[in-house]
């Protein structure tokens, strides 16, 4: 019964994080019109939230194995190159909303951030294995974490014509993965604990080629060069400062 009571705790902790996502969208209640150069800062904050976010995966992945979390990053950036070949390929799309470009764009950042939510269900799941408390601090950090990258998701769908509570349903639906992996990961964690720095590799490397590839690119056809480095800059000192400072991780 031990376990049983464990693993309902890890999977309604696993959901919380999932659920959590979806306040990213929050800030867009406020925002009633959105220009072209408003387009462009989101544009590059949401690239400045990705980058900080790959910075915190790759941080923690070398302290777990350096060289896994290398193959990693590799294997991510072929992962999402070949997507990208796949879906450019393919017919036109519709997606939240949006079509053609706009759709591409959304599902290539709806994969990345599914496919990393794969490694953080998997830390939650390993950490409910060190012990409960160990367990509900990263699964605290890791929900709180969370908002902003619902946030990046949110600056790239809403501006463009996604709904609000779509762009939150499909901030909430990249986190799914959370749920799912973190109770197999609680059950069989040496099983699964080897595999962390590769998947926090993975997702990093393709979120670093999807905000050099598409959303620095696009930002940079609706403001000026500084403009789009300071929205960088300084999403990626609000995270950082974040998770360091607030989170402490």
């Amino acid at each position: 019964m031990v376990i049983e009571t464990g693993v309902w705790i890890v999977l309604l902790g696993a959901t919380v994080t999932a659920v959590a996502t979806g306040l990213g969208a929050l800030p867009f209640l406020f925002v009633r019109d959105i220009g072209d150069w408003w387009l462009g800062v989101f544009n590059a904050a949401a690239g400045g939230l990705m980058l900080a976010a790959s910075h915190s995966l790759i941080a923690e992945g070398s302290m777990l194995s350096t060289g896994r979390t290398l193959i990693g990053i590799l294997v991510g950036l072929a992962l999402i190159l070949g997507a990208n070949t796949l879906i450019s390929r393919g017919d036109d799309h519709n997606v939240a909303e949006l079509a053609g470009a706009n759709a591409r764009k959304a599902l290539l950042i709806l994969g990345i951030m599914t496919a990393h939510s794969f490694a953080e269900g998997v830390g939650v799941g390993v950490s409910y294995g060190g012990g409960d408390e160990l367990g509900a601090f990263i699964t605290a950090a890791i929900a709180v974490h969370n908002i902003p990258e619902g946030l990046a998701i949110s600056l790239v769908l809403v501006p463009r014509g996604t709904p609000l509570w779509k762009a939150a349903g499909w901030s909430i639906f990249t986190s799914l993965p959370q749920p799912l992996m973190a109770v197999p990961a609680f059950l069989f964690v040496l099983v699964f604990e080897p595999f962390l720095p590769i998947g926090f590799g993975l997702a990093a490397g393709a979120m670093i080629w999807m905000v050099f590839a598409e959303l620095i690119p696009d930002a940079l056809e609706d403001v000026p060069g500084p403009t789009a480095g300071a929205a960088v800059t300084l999403a990626f000192a609000a995270l950082f400062a974040f998770q360091h400072f607030v989170l402490h991780v």
